[in-house]
């Protein structure tokens, strides 16, 4: 009788056992790939995207944390909103008043400075509103008397915000509204490299940041004709999305991403990423 019981109480035992064993192997296999996800999302934007900085940028950073970055491009403005909305990480944007207001109303933790390029007005190499020159306010002020198109990227993004501002010291209020003005304005409501190919379609003039046309390859009769106006500076920005608004976001490793952008070894990259021997951006964190 004691035998019987001694039998069934070993035979409980290793059953028991069996599981626990069981569930602790299963435990032992998922822990490598729960500690492998170290990944955060960058709402950014499409000039940082599609100049192919980041596709340069985030495997050196890859290499020095372990941590991936999923890179949502959009105008600096969606983008922004993609932060507030607490679905990144990390903002990585380029307009500087936009950015401190993010960082006013709570939702970033602090503004970085990374670095800047420059704003370029593009148009056909022939000139046919004869804006080629050094100052961008006269420039736009030429082409509301003129009969040329211009491709505006009408998304809200840093490159919008800083084509409004400059529309509006050339006097014009909203240059959608045409008026008297012969203009033809389009927006299309898309990244910088739509707008440019738009504007090599119908060799229309637009603005653009340096790094996007350094690496536009379908540039058709298109030149760079307004270049040099120190109002044409170009900041980018990174800002952590604050977990006081959203806890739910992965504070601690954006602040990493955030760090190392700005660390010498972030800047050191950003430096070295050219084309043709030239650099689309340049670092100034310190």
């Amino acid at each position: 009788m004691g035998y019987e019981l001694t039998s069934k109480s070993l035979k409980m035992r290793r059953a028991l056992a069996r599981a626990f064993w069981g569930v602790g192997l299963g435990l032992a296999l998922s822990m490598p790939a729960w500690a492998q996800e170290r990944s955060i999302v960058m709402a950014s934007t499409t000039s940082t995207e599609q100049s192919g900085l980041f596709a340069h940028l985030l495997p050196a950073f890859k290499r020095a944390s372990g941590i991936d970055v999923r890179v949502v491009a959009l105008g600096t403005g969606q983008a922004l909103d993609v932060g507030r909305r607490g679905d990144a990480d990390v903002v990585f944007v380029h307009d500087q008043a936009a950015e401190e207001k993010f960082v006013a109303e709570g939702f970033g933790l602090q503004r970085r400075p990374v670095m800047f390029n420059d704003f370029v007005l593009i148009g056909p190499a022939s000139d046919p509103a004869k804006v080629r020159g050094r100052d961008v306010v006269a420039a736009l002020k030429k082409l509301q008397d003129t009969a040329a198109v211009f491709i505006s990227r009408g998304d809200k993004s840093g490159t919008h915000a800083a084509e409004l501002r400059f529309w509006k010291m050339a006097g014009v209020e909203n240059p959608a509204y045409q008026g008297s003005s012969m203009l033809d304005y389009r927006a299309c409501g898309c990244g910088m490299g739509p707008a440019l190919n738009m504007a090599a379609s119908s060799e229309a003039y637009t603005l653009s940041d340096r790094g996007t046309w350094l690496s536009f390859k379908n540039r058709a009769q298109l030149a760079v004709l307004v270049e040099g106006d120190k109002r044409l500076f170009n900041q980018y920005g990174v800002i952590v999305v604050n977990p006081a608004k959203h806890p739910h976001t992965k504070a601690a490793l954006a602040q990493a991403f955030a760090d190392w952008v700005v660390s010498p070894e972030g800047q050191a990259q950003i430096a070295a990423y050219k084309i043709g021997g030239e650099p689309l951006f340049f670092p100034n964190a310190n």
